[in-house]
């Protein structure tokens, strides 16, 4: 089993990302090009560290194997194409498989001149990872449209949390545990955490500052951070209700913190471009149409949003909505908000020969509550599966006419 481990003092845990190293144990030395994007500290870097260590124990030589990290300001003198390709060429064995490993790339000016020239040799495998989202776009993606995959990766699972937890942490209840997933987050550094939340918040902290200033200010050329702080807040309080630009900038206005429409799109872009926040468009269930406008959105976690919004820890329904969003991603879907004439179902998870419905809530012991919550799943005729995910002890599944109700964790954890 290969696994994360975390190293600080006398700290050490193992956290399994199984599935993310088997996507690059699937592609090794497959004729495309390797690509790992995901938000900053989300694991990155240490999946490529464990899979050169896999290459090494399965009998690569170390001279095949050739990393580079464009965070460490040693490798600045790289930061230019040219100099990049003419400092990898004399490394290469001619007579094997050489492993290219180019973290953070996006520091690198036209790195995709870089990219295609190593993927043109046949003894050229190479990995490439950005915490961006618009590193993939522009030239990259025309350049090399059909030459790559990419893996979107995230931060920790509920499960993958739970098996990284300190050893007094694993003692805990399986509710208790997720109580902690929702107030420290899911970022892989975290979990040693457990009983130190000061810190975790100030580690977070840490992260949102480099997000916003290194991928988001600096990149759009943000005169006014306070401006692009408000609108952050504001989306981050709300997530999982619908917004569009004209409203954020209306109710900042409302608050004296005036911003107008066009900047708060620009605002909304970079944060998502940065993979802070995601966003979830809506669907028309009935007419199987996409809709563009009134789009809700999702943070990459629900601990850095509880470290920004005060006194929001007791929101539990939008946070679980959250979590659930973002294990759908995990698993592999686009995830759209359903919309029907006269309601709303929370997630809509088209797949390749199937479609699956989910709606999400803390309760549904309340009988009016349980109702509610079911309606919007019994208006859609097809015979896709429609589930409804809720906090509530389940014992095994529960059926309402074919909707079944599923307690959350338990889901979280297959």
């Amino acid at each position: 089993m290969l696994s994360f481990i975390i190293y600080k003092g006398a700290f050490m845990e193992r956290i399994e990302r199984k599935e993310d190293l088997d996507w690059l144990l699937r592609w090794r030395e497959q004729s495309i090009i390797k690509v790992v994007s995901g938000v900053r500290r989300c694991g990155k870097s240490t999946l490529f560290e464990i899979y050169r260590d896999y290459l090494l124990k399965d009998g690569v030589d170390v001279g095949q194997i050739h990393a580079l990290n464009f965070e460490d300001i040693a490798l600045e003198h790289l930061t230019n194409y040219r100099t990049l390709y003419d400092h990898i060429i004399p490394l290469l064995m001619p007579d094997k498989m050489n492993y290219i490993f180019l973290d953070e790339i996006q520091h690198v000016a036209q790195f995709e001149k870089v990219v295609d020239s190593l993927f043109l040799k046949p003894n050229c495998d190479v990995y490439i990872t950005g915490s961006n989202a618009y590193f993939m776009s522009g030239e990259l993606a025309t350049l090399l449209s059909g030459r790559y995959v990419e893996l979107k990766m995230l931060p920790l699972s509920f499960k993958e949390f739970c098996s990284g937890l300190p050893e007094d942490a694993q003692r805990l209840s399986k509710a208790k545990k997720f109580n902690l997933y929702l107030e420290i987050g899911s970022f892989p550094y975290t979990a040693q955490f457990a009983e130190r939340k000061r810190e975790a918040k100030e580690y977070l902290r840490d992260i949102y500052h480099t997000v916003l200033l290194k991928d988001i200010v600096a990149r759009l050329k943000i005169p006014d951070v306070n401006s692009l702080e408000n609108v952050t807040k504001f989306l981050l309080h709300n997530i999982g209700s619908r917004v569009s630009p004209r409203k954020i900038a209306d109710t900042l206005k409302s608050q004296g913190k005036g911003v107008d429409q066009k900047t708060v799109d620009k605002y909304i872009r970079g944060l998502t471009d940065s993979l802070m926040l995601y966003e979830a468009s809506r669907y028309n269930i009935k007419g199987r149409q996409f809709l563009t406008t009134q789009s809700k959105y999702y943070t990459v976690d629900v601990g850095l949003r509880n470290m920004l919004v005060r006194g929001q820890e007791s929101d539990t329904g939008h946070l679980l909505e959250n979590i659930v969003f973002l294990e759908l991603k995990r698993r592999g879907y686009n995830v759209y908000v359903g919309q029907l004439d006269d309601g709303e179902v929370d997630f809509v998870a088209p797949g390749t020969d199937s479609i699956r419905y989910f709606q999400v809530a803390a309760s549904t012991l309340d009988g009016e509550t349980l109702k509610r919550e079911l309606a919007p799943l019994k208006r859609i005729t097809d015979n896709y599966p429609k589930i409804l995910l809720t906090l509530d002890e389940v014992f095994g599944t529960a059926d309402y006419e074919g909707i079944l109700k599923k307690n959350v964790l338990e889901w979280l954890l297959e």
